[in-house]
């Protein structure tokens, strides 16, 4: 296997985040007392939370702002009168214990922090998804988690990479790997930083995106099996 450093975004690839997003939103309506269709308001928030994070992704808007005003935006919608400062306070805390793993996800960490080196990248919010990663059991094969939060910049910027490599024991370019979910920030980060890349793609979603993964799978099973295809072939597999 040639590459040594593996960096794995951390939601919807290790962890899924889907499950444990709807559990915390469920959780944080509970204690503000709310008694709304969870479906209807859900599926509401999830428009605005993704539409304010790819905002914050492009520099936009900031985390700060975007930890609440999802939720604004989502009860006046809906017309609630509840306080959106202290549902973002909630749900983040609820979300720091509510850890749902991928499959696969300990085994294929464990396996390739024996070959090299692995550290996680995320979007996500500094102490909640270090919280998470100790619930999780990951934390014993991972090396270090890049943060934005503690970057100052988001994937796909290719600042973000930079500071993440210089956590790192060792980086050479050619031995590096991104795995994650998304095109727009984890694949296309890969290209624009000029390092492999998996995308992890369960849903067997079309690629219809200017991102080009070195090659993809639909488990977390397939990554070994990949990696080792690429560096028998000396080519994309």
């Amino acid at each position: 296997m040639k590459h040594r450093l593996f960096l794995f975004d951390l939601d919807d690839t290790l962890l899924d985040f889907r499950a444990s997003e709807r559990l915390s939103f469920a959780r944080t309506l509970q204690a503000l007392g709310a008694h709304e269709d969870l479906d209807a308001l859900f599926a509401r928030y999830q428009a605005i939370n993704t539409a304010l994070w790819r905002s914050f992704e492009q520099g936009t808007v900031t985390k700060e702002f975007l930890k609440v005003e999802r939720f604004r935006q989502s009860f006046a919608a809906h017309g609630l009168d509840l306080d959106p400062q202290a549902a973002s306070s909630l749900y983040l805390d609820a979300l720091a214990d509510t850890v749902v793993l991928v499959d696969g996800a300990v085994q294929l960490c464990e396996t390739l922090s024996a070959i090299g080196e692995v550290g996680i990248i995320t979007n996500g919010v500094d102490t909640i998804q270090n919280r998470r990663i100790a619930a999780s059991g990951l934390a014993a094969h991972v090396s270090f988690v890049a943060t934005s939060e503690a970057c100052g910049f988001a994937k796909p910027d290719s600042r973000f990479f930079d500071y993440t490599v210089k956590l790192a024991r060792a980086f050479r370019q050619q031995e590096t790997i991104i795995v994650g979910d998304r095109l727009d920030a984890d694949i296309l980060g890969a290209n624009r930083f000029g390092i492999d890349s998996c995308w992890f793609n369960p849903g067997g979603l079309a690629n219809t995106s200017q991102a080009l993964p070195t090659f993809e799978v639909a488990t977390l099973h397939g990554v070994v099996p990949a990696l080792r295809k690429l560096a028998d072939a000396g080519t994309p597999a």
